[in-house]
């Protein structure tokens, strides 16, 4: 669990170290989603009956069907103690009934019918069930089963159960906390879009693939007008306010081209990475930013450069070319005060005005020399 990079892939190591600690065909981790009531089956591994997916999309079941542990749901494990395993059989054999604070949860002792009934119909015998506890709440459960036949799961399986479940909660919260680092990491705080390295990242494996299969990869890099005059008259609160509408225009025109990258660069600069749609969709979208940005009721509109491999641009070899065209192009249509974008390389190729402006020896200086210094 300490080697994966997603919650997927730290529920699926779990699953495989518990199975093989206690012996099982067959185990499973379950998340207890509370706001939705299900126990949603984040895996399952070992052998699968019919209907049963390594990972599955939608296998979720009614937290109203097990009232073994419904009263989890509601416990707090915070001062040191945690719940312990139980196991059920195909016949109806519930023991050791599960243990919780005070009277503890509606139906222990008496055995699930909805998991007596999966266990005979998916050909398996018995099962332990211990729940999983994360930052003292019920995060959900892991469960273990065996083939009908073979020895039923005692006392001593189900408290090592319960040590597995500790493990496997542990094992989570790291992964949790890496995810939260790494989304972090590459998350404008503001905005909530994408940032720089981000972009920086995906431009490069955009680019891999443009060598290797000729995937066009454009990039659409706007400049918001007249935030230093908002920030100046009104305020950085209302400032901050028209970044983050125009970031939420920028989304919703991002989701006119599926899979494309929504980012905020720093300042008053964002930009689209779209892989895949041709350069004609990416130069609509972008028309479609501009009109949408006047409208807003703060700030100057956008001034939005568009350079695609689809377009007569020359050779694309880097990040840092792409770059330097679709900023010249927004250099363009910023200087021209345009309601429109400028496309680079749709006004003669190489020859540009746009290209040659991006190929230029930089010789200018402060915001305008930062512009081409990616």
């Amino acid at each position: 669990m300490a080697a994966a990079h997603t919650p997927r892939e730290s529920a699926h190591a779990a699953a495989l170290g518990v199975r093989q600690a206690l012996g099982g065909s067959f185990a499973a981790i379950s998340k207890w989603e509370r706001e939705l009531g299900k126990l949603r089956v984040l895996v399952n591994t070992g052998e699968l009956a019919e209907g049963e997916e390594e990972f599955p999309d939608d296998e979720s079941y009614p937290v109203h069907e097990f009232p073994e542990i419904v009263g989890f749901l509601h416990e707090q494990w915070a001062g040191g103690g945690e719940p312990s395993a139980w196991v059920e059989t195909a016949e109806g054999v519930h023991a050791p009934a599960p243990r919780v604070p005070e009277e503890g949860p509606a139906g222990a002792g008496g055995g699930n019918r909805q998991r007596m009934a999966a266990l005979r119909r998916r050909g398996r015998g018995c099962c332990v069930v211990a729940p999983i506890v994360l930052h003292g709440r019920a995060w959900g459960e892991l469960y273990v089963a065996r083939r009908t036949g073979e020895p039923v799961f005692g006392r001593a399986d189900a408290d090592f159960a319960s040590v597995l479940a500790a493990v496997t909660a542990a094992g989570i919260a790291q992964t949790e906390r890496l995810a939260e680092a790494r989304r972090l990491a590459f998350t404008d705080a503001l905005t909530g879009l994408a940032n720089r390295r981000a972009v920086d990242m995906r431009l490069d494996e955009a680019l891999e693939l443009h060598r290797r299969d000729e995937v066009v990869v454009s990039l659409v890099v706007c400049d918001l007008n007249g935030l230093k005059r908002v920030n100046d008259s009104r305020g950085h609160a209302v400032g901050d306010r028209l970044l983050e509408r125009f970031g939420s225009v920028l989304s919703l025109c991002g989701a006119m081209l599926p899979g494309t990258l929504v980012a905020r660069l720093g300042g008053d600069e964002f930009c689209l990475l779209a892989v895949g749609p041709p350069a004609d969709e990416v130069v609509k979208v972008a028309g479609e930013l501009c009109d949408r940005a006047g409208e807003l009721d703060l700030g100057e509109g956008v001034a939005v450069g568009v350079a695609s491999t689809g377009d007569p641009i020359g050779p694309v070899r880097s990040a840092r070319r792409l770059f330097r065209l679709a900023d010249a192009a927004q250099y363009k249509a910023k200087a021209a005060r345009s309601g429109e974008p400028v496309i680079a390389g749709r006004h003669g190729g190489k020859d540009d005005p746009v290209v040659r402006l991006a190929d230029a020896p930089d010789r200018r200086t402060g915001p305008e020399r930062r512009r081409f210094r990616r």
